[in-house]
């Protein structure tokens, strides 16, 4: 006999009722009179859906068996496909959702249930979830817009939309956050603010990485009221491990490629009082040519520490102005004495070929200067100064994250690249 379909009711929902074929049946000219033969009931009448309406997305939904009944198996489906986790009770009377609901999302629950009396029925059922009343989103880095290759000290950056303080919160956002690489990588979250992450290795990016980071909290709570916003996306490659050494002691910048010294060049750095930062930087971004002022960094106009001049081949390292560039008016003085306001100067041939010899992401590091430390974060990215395990420390889930590409999104070629 084909199959009948007809609407039935749970709990105020309507659904589609299937009627199952028997799970085991013989074919027979008469009548079925064997004892305990397995025969189609109404699965609607069997069981109550306790979805009615729009539902809250941070309530569980259950599905109860009426007396004399038990549950044979409970399915809720996303509107992405993706099955909802759920807990049958040990009587098989009850079953309830355990993994997280979604906000503004239409769910397909498929029932299937026996009466006790050897009769056997399925129904579907369907529910909805209210929408949020707020959206978290997020904004990812870097901005990957241009080439998309980077240095091996680059970080990963999220700026969201909303403070995010409790600690709970914090954990549904790391949750929400994926990080996949070719190869695979250990690193970590850390909250520098309440709306500002950054992600990075336990040891630099090794040469020739792909890398991908994702968004997808969409619909999910991440805290009363808060749901997350719009899916991001982003995806970068991580170029030659380039990594600078400036010594201000000896005044003099090594460039070093893949472990291999390129070039040393003599400089000049901040002079007393105005002694450049020790540390390691990175790359923020290079500007042919850029218009620095002393009263950018408080020196007052007309003063004796006061200027105005136009840089060519800047490459920048803090936020507060720290560049190395060109500074043909201290030719004499570089690699004998440090003479400038804070920045790493050196002739304009010189800082040409530095120019075009690193990129976003690369590594400076500063030793031997009077000045203080490069703060971790807010003048730049400082993380590398930060130990690995203050590191992981500052993460909401407080331990380390793999970077392992699933299967699902490889390909012998490669990783697959992300909606950008």
């Amino acid at each position: 006999m084909a199959d009948r379909r007809g609407i039935a009711t749970i709990g105020g929902i309507s659904l589609t009722l299937a009627v199952l074929a028997p799970l085991a049946a013989c074919s027979s000219d008469g009548p079925d009179d064997t004892v305990g033969a397995v025969h189609r009931v109404d699965g609607a009448s069997l069981v109550h859906l306790s979805a009615e309406g729009k539902v809250d997305p941070s309530q569980s939904v259950t599905v109860t068996a009426v007396p004399g009944s038990r549950l044979t198996d409970v399915t809720v489906v996303g509107p992405d496909g993706r099955v909802v986790a759920g807990r049958l009770s040990e009587d098989q009377r009850s079953w309830q959702t355990t993994g997280r609901l979604k906000a503004a999302a239409d769910y397909t629950v498929r029932i299937a249930a026996d009466d006790g009396k050897g009769g056997r029925g399925e129904t579907t059922a369907g529910f909805s979830t209210v929408a949020a009343q707020r959206l978290l989103t997020a904004k990812l880095g870097p901005d990957s817009s241009g080439s998309g290759v980077y240095g091996v000290g680059q970080p990963l950056t999220v700026q969201l939309s909303e403070a995010v303080k409790d600690p709970q919160a914090r954990q549904e956002v790391e949750r929400a956050l994926t990080v996949t690489s070719q190869p695979a990588v250990t690193g970590s979250w850390y909250w520098v603010d309440d709306k500002n992450l950054h992600f990075r290795p336990e040891d630099y990016w090794p040469v020739g990485t792909t890398v991908a980071l994702a968004f997808d909290g969409t619909g999910s709570r991440i805290a009363d009221g808060l749901y997350g916003g719009d899916r991001a996306a982003l995806a970068m490659r991580i170029g030659e491990r380039v990594e600078t050494v400036v010594d201000a002691a000896a005044h003099e910048l090594t460039l070093t490629r893949n472990g291999e010294v390129v070039r040393t060049l003599p400089v000049t750095t901040g002079k007393p009082g105005f002694d450049t930062r020790n540390g390691v930087k990175v790359v923020l971004g290079q500007e042919r040519q850029v218009r620095m002022s002393g009263e950018t960094i408080g020196i007052a106009a007309g003063s004796s520490e006061s200027y105005d001049l136009n840089v060519e081949w800047a490459t920048r390292v803090t936020w507060s102005g720290e560049y190395v560039h060109a500074a043909p008016w201290s030719v004499g003085a570089q690699g004998v004495a440090n003479v400038s306001h804070g920045c790493t100067g050196m002739s304009t041939e010189n800082a040409k070929w530095f120019y075009q010899n690193t990129r976003v992401g690369d590594l400076v590091t500063v030793v031997n200067s009077h000045g203080p430390g490069m703060e971790p974060f807010g003048n730049g990215f400082g993380d590398w100064n930060v130990s690995w395990a203050d590191w992981v420390k500052h993460s909401a889930l407080g331990q380390p994250v793999n970077t392992t590409v699933p299967p699902s999104q490889s390909r012998a070629t490669g990783m697959i690249r992300p909606e950008l």
